[in-house]
């Protein structure tokens, strides 16, 4: 058997190094993706020299603001992280066929075998580097194992902008001074099961038999895990079993017109995504998130499969009264999602054309969409928005629109 050769592939903080290959005057600054400072979201993506600060991904815009103040905010732009994503995969698929992508700005390449075609696959990993630094302009960090676990390990260890391999046979040596945190699994729960162990080399030291009475058959994975031991494969891309969008209000709202128009707005994403992947979709999922911080989800099953937003959203409409009924409390984010995917193909039904009917208006609506912007084509549903959203290109600028799939 060959021995395996993975990389993992991480871009360097990616939102922001984007927003700095569009606009260079941004290098060298803290900068933060994730919307203004005084606005209710969160950041999403912080550059290095705002890392210093002690900003992260996840902490709310003000709370940045306080302890960065002289930090770039900026709102960024979903579409030229997708181009950047899409060419970034681009290139890695000149190497491999065994590709995954994880997310927009990590994916795993397996090039065993490919010594022969391109030579060692260090300088396979650094050519990798380099072009993706020459055609998109950011950079990456590159972990090279014999398992996905410890090539992930290693580029998370080599950031930013490094590159650092684990022999075969070195798996275990490399992860047992490291925390058993960078470990996938061990969470804040299982960390306090295992008090009193702290390095990842303390945990292969333990028993198997404690660790799955302790943990279950998790413990069984955490403990081969620990002993650097991961025969996962590198998969190519399946197609998503869902697709979602939610937002964070500019306020805490109980106003129903207000969130019958952003649940519309959600609506017309999910059902615009759907179409652009030729598929139908038999459940309908609600989210929410209350002014306390409390979230719940609330699904519903169609009669049959669709992509007409209107579907998709009088089924939202429905269990969020439902939800409202049950709770009156001020909402803070709103989202809609749909699972159960099948393809595009549909039943004709000889008695009922309405989803058809609806489903042909979607269609012709995303072609205008398409050259014109969102905003060139409404319902009346959608209109509250105008007066408590700003639009760019055609399209409306949600205070956090989610990256969910």
């Amino acid at each position: 058997m060959k021995m395996r050769k993975i990389l993992h592939i991480d871009l360097d903080a990616f939102f922001v190094s984007v927003e700095q290959a569009h606009n260079p005057e941004l290098r060298g600054k803290p900068v933060v993706v994730g919307g203004e400072p005084d606005s209710r979201g969160v950041v999403a993506c912080a550059s290095y020299e705002a890392r210093a600060y002690g900003l992260c991904a996840g902490m709310p815009l003000r709370r940045a603001y306080r302890l960065c103040p002289e930090a770039i905010f900026l709102k960024g732009s979903l579409p030229r992280y997708r181009d950047a994503s899409a060419r970034f995969i681009a290139i890695l698929a000149d190497f491999s066929p065994q590709l995954e992508p994880v997310g927009l700005d990590e994916a795993y390449l397996d090039l065993t075998g490919f010594e022969p075609i391109y030579g060692p696959t260090l300088k396979t990993a650094l050519r990798i580097k380099q072009r993706i630094k020459n055609e998109i302009g950011i950079t990456a960090s590159v972990g090279i194992a014999t398992s996905k676990l410890v090539a992930k390990i290693a580029s998370e260890l080599a950031k930013p902008d490094g590159l650092l391999e684990v022999a075969s046979g070195e798996e275990r040596l490399f992860l047992a001074p490291l925390p058993i945190v960078k470990l996938p699994g061990v969470g804040p729960k299982t960390e306090q099961l295992l008090e009193g162990v702290t390095t990842i080399g303390e945990l292969a030291n333990l028993p198997a038999s404690f660790l799955k009475h302790s943990l279950g058959a998790l413990g069984e994975v955490i403990h081969r895990y620990a002993m650097g031991i991961d025969e996962r494969e590198v998969e190519p891309p399946q197609a998503a079993k869902s697709i979602s969008r939610e937002t964070t209000l500019i306020e805490d709202t109980l106003d129903r017109p207000l969130l019958r128009a952003v649940l519309c707005y959600l609506s017309e994403r999910v059902g615009a995504e759907l179409r652009q992947q030729g598929r139908r979709a038999r459940c309908v999922t609600l989210k929410l998130r209350y002014a306390d911080f409390d979230s719940i989800t609330r699904s519903r099953t169609l009669r049959e499969a669709t992509n007409a937003d209107q579907a998709i959203f009088d089924a939202g409409v429905e269990l969020l009264e439902g939800a409202l009924s049950q709770r009156r409390q001020r909402v803070r984010l709103i989202g809609i999602g749909v699972s159960n995917l099948v393809g595009g193909e549909r039943q004709l039904s000889l008695l009922d054309s309405s989803m058809e009917n609806w489903e042909l208006l979607d269609r012709v609506i995303d072609r205008i969409r398409r050259r014109y912007g969102f905003t060139a084509v409404q319902r009346g549903q959608t209109l509250p928005l105008k007066d408590v959203s700003p639009t760019e290109n055609g399209n409306y600028l949600l205070a956090t629109p989610s990256l969910s799939r």
